[in-house]
């Protein structure tokens, strides 16, 4: 299965990388969530700083460009096969440096290529 970690996880039920960990779980999907909160998303626990995790295949995006920075040496620590930019999260600075390391870019909501069996 494709390890996705959601970045910008969060506990409020009408956020989007709630409903795509939640999602992502439905379909079978293994989830790493991190996030700047602690909680809960079924049975994902919100994780905060900047864990370990191997055998990385997705990160999916849900932090605004500005937010990203932080995280841009630790999203390509973890050697993802692809990083998804979903609406809002577009962000040509960091895409070029991704680009440049040979990982691959995708620009979509991770919910509509689920429903899509796009993923």
């Amino acid at each position: 299965m494709k390890k996705t970690v959601v970045m910008g996880a969060s506990p409020n039920k009408k956020r989007y990388s709630n409903i795509a960990v939640n999602r992502l779980r439905e379909n079978n999907f293994e989830v790493v969530a991190i996030g700047i909160r602690d909680g809960k998303i079924s049975d994902v626990n919100i994780i905060k700083g900047k864990p370990q995790i191997s055998d990385v295949h997705t990160v999916t995006l849900y932090l605004g460009p500005d937010r990203q920075k932080e995280y841009y040496d630790y999203i390509l620590s973890l050697k993802p096969e692809r990083i998804i930019f979903n609406p809002g999260t577009e962000n040509a600075e960091f895409q070029m440096l991704v680009i440049s390391k040979g990982i691959k870019i995708t620009e979509n909501c991770t919910l509509v290529m689920l429903s899509l069996n796009q993923y």
